[in-house]
């Protein structure tokens, strides 16, 4: 019975990894904007295409969106998605970047890739205007 204790007490505790985490930056003009992708294979495939450069446009008046120059790998992803603003999505049916600046309803084929860490109101007049994006060294 000791040593059936010694060994738990020895043992050390299964400890869940961390998920690893991708934050990225959003350069607009002259501004910063930061954001963290999700520990999925979207996002992942997503980083991988960094840095990218990008034009944003509006669409519908609830999203900032602009084609990616490949599909991503949406293995494993949700069929739907419900966008919140601030939301950064891929929407597979057309392979576009999806920047969400109002909620939207549940979307067949809308991925979510990750969040903004904060305020996100340089992108609001970024038509047409290019981006740059890039991977955060961590």
């Amino acid at each position: 019975m000791l040593t059936v204790l010694a060994l738990a007490l020895a043992a050390p505790p299964d400890v869940p990894k961390e998920a690893p985490v991708t934050h990225i930056r959003i350069h607009v003009g002259d501004e910063t904007l930061t954001a963290t992708l999700d520990d999925s294979v979207t996002a992942r495939s997503f980083a991988a295409l960094l840095p990218l450069e990008l034009t944003l446009s509006d669409y519908a008046s609830t999203e900032k969106v602009a084609n990616l120059p490949e599909t991503l790998d949406t293995t494993g992803a949700p069929a739907a998605y419900a966008a919140k603003a601030g939301d950064l999505t891929y929407y597979a049916p057309w392979g576009n970047l999806a920047v969400f600046y109002k909620d939207f309803r549940s979307a067949s084929g809308l991925v979510r890739l990750g969040a903004f860490d904060g305020s996100y109101d340089a992108l609001l007049s970024a038509d047409g205007v290019p981006i740059h994006i890039e991977r955060m060294q961590e």
